[in-house]
């Protein structure tokens, strides 16, 4: 799920919270990270962008409970180059986003872009967790 690094590869660990009802990332990496989410809710399929997180912080992306099941994830290093992708593509912008749909992305003046899906079983909430290679997977 991970493209694009030749000179220091991540690895992607995932586990749930046990505090509020919320969404969120926490980058445990050495590089400053740029995160983009899709999920579907109510309404149909959305994608949002882009948070830029710092080294050894957390960030909320969504406040509340969990639009559905699955969520799906877009990652950039930005200090060392490369990205978390994956098989859905969802639609995207080089700025700051929200932008309703998935479907013909490039059509509609957007990048299409692959996330990659993370199943939260039945979980309210749900902490992903981007870890620089050595450091173990996180406690759930």
């Amino acid at each position: 799920m991970i493209a694009g690094y030749a000179a220091a590869p991540f690895f992607l660990c995932l586990f749930t919270a046990a505090a509020h009802a919320d969404l969120k990332l926490c980058n445990a990496t050495s590089s400053r990270v740029g995160v983009a989410i899709g999920y579907q809710d109510t309404t149909g399929w959305a994608t949002e962008g882009w948070w830029n997180i710092a080294s050894q912080t957390c960030e909320t992306l969504l406040k509340g409970g969990l639009p559905s099941r699955f969520v799906y994830v877009h990652a950039v290093d930005y200090d060392r180059g490369g990205e978390w992708g994956g098989k859905n593509d969802m639609c995207t912008t080089e700025k700051s986003f929200a932008i309703r749909g998935v479907q013909d992305c490039v059509k509609r003046g957007y990048k299409r872009t692959g996330f990659f899906e993370v199943d939260t079983g039945e979980a309210k909430e749900w902490t992903v967790r981007l870890t620089d290679p050595g450091q173990g997977k996180a406690d759930k």
